[in-house]
């Protein structure tokens, strides 16, 4: 008598554990990408400390942009579009919303053919709406940041 597995058996087995890798695999990418949404978290951060500094100073943000959040094309700023190869993200303050009492700070993921190696296959966004009268942060955004 003879014992061991069936073809059948055997390519059931097969077909298992590819289902299982491809899944995993789609998770472990989300969770890649999760983690490259730190850096823009952690820039839009510094963009916020810089409006609350500015804000405290003249009680409002009705000038606060671009330049006095320190983002630029410079080497030394926070990079403005285009996308450098050293940031996944580029970021920029939205004048249009930002007045008065209200921040909003947008980064945009950097696509595959420019920014900090591997790029997005789109341009997701990472968006922070601050009230500084409410004391109240809304983070919004694309591509599970």
């Amino acid at each position: 008598m003879k014992r061991g597995f069936t073809l059948l058996e055997l390519i059931i087995v097969v077909i298992i554990l590819g289902v299982l890798a491809t899944l995993g695999f789609q998770q472990y990418a989300r969770a890649i990408e999760r983690s490259r949404g730190a850096e823009g978290r952690t820039i839009i951060g510094q963009v916020r400390t810089a409006a609350v500094a500015f804000y405290t100073e003249r009680n409002s943000l009705d000038a606060f942009n671009n330049t006095t959040a320190g983002i630029g094309t410079g080497a030394d700023q926070i990079p403005l579009a285009p996308c450098r190869a050293t940031h996944y993200f580029t970021y920029a303050v939205d004048d249009a919303a930002t007045s008065g009492d209200v921040l909003r700070v947008v980064a945009t993921r950097c696509t595959a053919t420019n920014g900090k190696q591997p790029g997005a296959s789109a341009a997701f966004t990472l968006q922070l709406d601050s009230d500084f009268s409410l004391g109240t942060d809304t983070w919004t955004g694309t591509g599970g940041y």
